[in-house]
């Protein structure tokens, strides 16, 4: 019997790759999204016309219509990744934050748990709903040490705080009503049809175009960078056999400074598409976001260990395909930068916004209060 897996935000970055992967495996697959400025149904449309794929444009925050959408396609698996993921937008926009990632997230769970109660006993003991969240609720790293499941959260953003409040939903509805939930938490991904706002594409964007690159603060950041059909492959094994109220990570094993990362896009650039000067040349430092996490690295040896799993791609692999992409798809790129997001800076607090201390002092003592923070 063909299975039947339920995505959430599957018109997203992250959500379309799940459903190309499950599509291209055989599984039927209902993909319901809100289609928000991020969500973008052409990054489907190799799988558009698949007689295993359906979608239904759904809000997550809409209980009665996902309600109706799951007893109708009657799932064997729900993936939830429906959620807004920016951090830059969530420091000037956070609402949007809270009614998605948190309200949204108990929808899924009220719903998805009226559905499981109403199964059969063979099917519902079958049933498993995937909760895909982020390795920014566990906050920054030092120099040294890796995430791992037990590490205590400790979020930073608007962002992470509501994936962090969405986690805890999700370990609360598996203890206390017994309902079949695992999580997994996720370091940054990257590869083709990410939408441009986030450090990757935006940096190839601009790069091709001859724009500045920006980077916060001084590129120090570090993140460990996962692939994301890489990513694809290790929530459809988590779904299937992970157990019951635990927790996965799932990371690349790729650590990078931001600096690194926006040198090494520069570089394959000056090799496949080379300009009047070196790409690196374009590269601009700005000052750094507000609560910007130093360093994140995954430990995903649980994952690695107890399902099989292994990433295929390194960094130097990814990273080379991803750039290549970009140059080969243009027709899906241009209508965003056009339309949607043309590359300007976002989650700048105005001086309104500022914290009192800071709008009280002057700029001197402002920049020694955030030192000390």
């Amino acid at each position: 019997m063909t299975r039947k897996v339920l995505v959430t935000g599957g018109a997203g970055f992250i959500g379309s790759a799940v459903c190309r992967h499950l599509v291209g495996a055989g599984v039927s697959v209902l993909n319901v999204d809100a289609l928000t400025y991020a969500g973008n149904l052409k990054s489907l449309s190799r799988i558009d016309n698949a007689p295993n794929y359906q979608f239904a444009k759904i809000d997550v925050c809409d209980r009665l219509a996902i309600v109706e959408a799951v007893a109708a396609f009657a799932p064997d698996q729900v993936i939830h990744l429906a959620a807004e993921s920016h951090v830059d937008r969530s420091i000037t926009g956070s609402d949007a934050f809270i009614q998605t990632n948190i309200i949204g997230t108990f929808s899924m769970l009220e719903a998805t748990r009226a559905y499981w109660l109403s199964l059969a006993p063979a099917k519902r003991d079958g049933f498993r709903f995937l909760h895909v969240s982020t390795d920014e609720v566990y906050g920054s790293l030092g120099g040294e040490g890796l995430f791992v499941e037990a590490t205590a959260y400790d979020p930073s953003s608007p962002y992470s705080a509501s994936k962090a409040a969405s986690d805890h939903l999700v370990s609360a509805w598996a203890r206390t009503y017994g309902f079949p939930a695992v999580i997994s938490n996720c370091s940054n991904n990257y590869g083709p049809y990410h939408f441009p706002e986030k450090l990757i594409p935006l940096i190839i964007l601009n790069a091709i175009h001859e724009k500045p690159l920006p980077v916060y603060g001084a590129g120090a950041n570090v993140r460990d960078w996962l692939y994301v059909e890489d990513h694809a492959r290790a929530l459809d094994l988590i779904v299937q056999r992970g157990r019951i109220g635990e927790k996965y990570n799932v990371g690349g094993r790729n650590e990078r400074r931001n600096i690194d990362v926006v040198r090494q896009i520069c570089s394959i650039l000056d090799r496949l598409r080379p300009g009047d000067r070196p790409h690196e040349q374009l590269i601009a430092f700005v000052a750094d976001r507000p609560g910007h996490d130093l360093r994140y690295a995954i430990d995903a040896a649980k994952l690695e260990r107890e399902l099989g799993w292994r990433a295929l791609e390194t960094f130097d692999s990814g990273i080379e395909k991803t750039v290549r992409w970009y140059l080969d798809n243009e027709w899906w790129w241009r209508p965003l930068r056009e339309k949607v997001y043309a590359g300007e800076r976002l989650g700048v607090l105005s001086e309104r916004a500022r914290p009192e201390s800071d709008r009280q002092a002057g700029p001197s003592a402002r920049a020694a209060i955030r030192a000390e923070r």
